[in-house]
């Protein structure tokens, strides 16, 4: 039996738009604090659902989200009517974000989570060079790149694909390790890797290549050793309209 989402929390991003949106939806479906809702609906684009998944992750709650904002892929068409009913059809997905666990060059470590990628980019002028390592066996002694990320499937088709990273399906159980205009090797395209692989990358040179680290929207500055792997016990919960839910889009992203 479907759950009956009774009591609706809407967020919305800053956008005159979704903000609008976020008043005529609770004027007419009612809204109730965090505390006390069965959903929450989203409206706004990706970068406000990544927000609100890390924001209510305490609180279990499926998101629903409506595409108000920029870029919608994790998000659903917006319509003002039906909204009980869409959400009384909703097709559930179930993310396990990375952690991030950043040392920086004085020492200090900094743990972040993130639902799309894991990315490690160069903070100055000249390309990075890292050392990876996978489940503690270096796999690659030096990369010289402008950086380097880990994707999960959900955000295979974010910044890894646009660094030319492969798309996974969801429910792979797999990662993509995508280099980003690598120079050394020339022709090295990444790797997929076992969802449960733990990933290491060591920087090199660090003072005189500085890489800036990333979890989604944690930044880290300094980062001299970025450990990345999956956390199986976080389950973020995303619904879908029937039809269109992560696997039916990954798919069409494909053939775009």
């Amino acid at each position: 039996m479907r759950p009956e989402y009774r009591h609706i929390h809407f967020v919305a991003s800053a956008a005159p738009v979704a903000a609008a949106a976020r008043e005529r939806l609770a004027a007419r479906y009612g809204h109730v604090p965090l505390e006390v809702a069965d959903v929450i609906v989203a409206l706004g684009g990706d970068g406000l659902m990544l927000a609100t998944l890390h924001g209510s992750r305490q609180h279990g709650l499926p998101v629903y989200g409506m595409h108000r904002g920029t870029i919608g892929f994790l998000m659903n068409d917006y319509a003002e009517d039906g909204l009980r009913e869409r959400l009384a059809a909703a097709e559930e997905a179930v993310l396990n974000p990375l952690r991030m666990t950043a040392t920086r060059l004085n020492g200090s470590i900094v743990e972040a989570l993130a639902i799309n990628e894991v990315s490690l980019i160069r903070a100055g002028p000249q390309a990075v060079k890292l050392r990876i390592l996978v489940d503690g066996r270096e796999r690659m002694a030096e990369l010289v790149a402008d950086g380097a990320l880990v994707a999960t499937p959900a955000g295979s088709t974010a910044y890894n694909y646009s660094a030319h990273g492969p798309i996974l399906p969801i429910g792979a159980a797999a990662l993509a390790l995508t280099p980003m205009a690598a120079f050394r090797p020339r022709r090295w395209r990444g790797a997929i890797l076992p969802e449960n692989a733990r990933v290491i990358f060591e920087v090199l040179e660090p003072e005189k290549r500085p890489v800036s680290a990333a979890a989604d929207s944690t930044e880290v500055r300094g980062a001299v050793r970025i450990a990345i792997e999956s956390v199986p016990d976080i389950r973020h919960r995303l619904l879908f309209d029937p039809g269109h839910g992560l696997e039916e889009r990954l798919i069409r992203e494909q053939f775009m």
